[in-house]
């Protein structure tokens, strides 16, 4: 949904953009071609989107190494107090998934990490040996949608007594006895989603980053989310409707529900069929737009 984002942004050639997560900089590059005197600060906290971003020579990118939960004190490190647009593809990058020391994908075998810095923080491994069964039950059931939850975290319970769950296989052994027949694949692929969330505290840092945004945003200026799970596309709905990522409306005076932004789409748009069949992952994007008012 390459386009649909870039029509989102309305870019104008001197303009100020941020692209949030970098990743390997398909995003950032399509928004570079569109400028001429103006800059994209593009963030990642991620080693490797560090590196694609070395590669691109273009006097308009400025990279920041930081998580964008952290956007607007990194914008002021570089005097930046107000832009034009900010997008933010919350999806997981291909070159994480594709390699297989990183720990996201269930179809290699490696270290359970799932760090997007693997510098800081907890991995996965420590997760799912550390955490309680109560603690394992509520993350896969809230950020992995996974109908039986408890049962998953009393298996990862019991695996883990007699031997450390290090690696993705064996976190997939000790699941193989409650995942439903023939959907083992869907069912790992949630569990590590589940993981992931609560590995980078995902949810977190949306909350922070969506609170910042009507502040950094220029009137006119516009927001771009895309969303992959419906916690997120639930939040960044919320926050456009009412500035409240829980739903809570507040009105003033004369009724007029009080929100910093204005919803562009009163709908998400979601992958066309030919965006489908090129790319898979999309299935389940969805994708926001709103506007800072004039």
């Amino acid at each position: 949904m390459l386009q649909e984002c870039l029509d989102g942004l309305q870019i104008k050639p001197d303009g100020l953009y941020v692209d949030v997560t970098f990743g390997g900089g398909g995003h950032s590059k399509a928004i570079l071609e569109k400028l001429t005197t103006g800059k994209l600060y593009a963030f990642d906290q991620d080693d490797d989107a560090k590196a694609n971003a070395d590669k691109i020579e273009d006097k308009n990118l400025v990279f920041v190494k930081a998580n964008f939960r952290h956007i607007k004190k990194f914008l002021r490190v570089y005097g930046v107090k107000k832009v034009d647009g900010i997008l933010a593809d919350l999806g997981i990058s291909s070159h994480q998934i594709d390699e297989p020391t990183r720990g996201f994908s269930t179809r290699f075998d490696g270290e359970l990490d799932m760090r997007m810095n693997n510098k800081e923080g907890l991995s996965a491994k420590e997760v799912v040996n550390e955490y309680s069964a109560e603690q394992l039950h509520k993350i896969l059931g809230m950020y992995g949608e996974i109908k039986n939850a408890r049962t998953a975290a009393q298996a990862i319970e019991m695996g883990r007594a007699s031997h450390p769950i290090e690696t993705i296989a064996q976190l997939k052994n000790i699941l193989e006895s409650v995942a439903p027949k023939h959907r083992e694949f869907k069912y790992f692929a949630q569990v590590f989603q589940a993981l992931r969330i609560e590995v980078n505290e995902e949810m977190k840092v949306l909350e922070e980053f969506l609170q910042q945004t009507p502040e950094l945003l220029n009137p006119g200026g516009r927001l771009v989310i895309m969303s992959y799970h419906s916690l997120e596309d639930r939040m960044v709905k919320n926050f456009i409707r009412g500035g409240h990522i829980d739903g809570k409306i507040e009105k003033d005076f004369y009724g007029n529900i009080m929100k910093p932004l204005e919803a562009v789409t009163r709908k998400p748009k979601t992958a066309s069929d030919e965006e489908l069949q090129r790319n898979p992952r999309s299935r389940s994007a969805k994708l926001r737009i709103a506007e800072k008012p004039e």
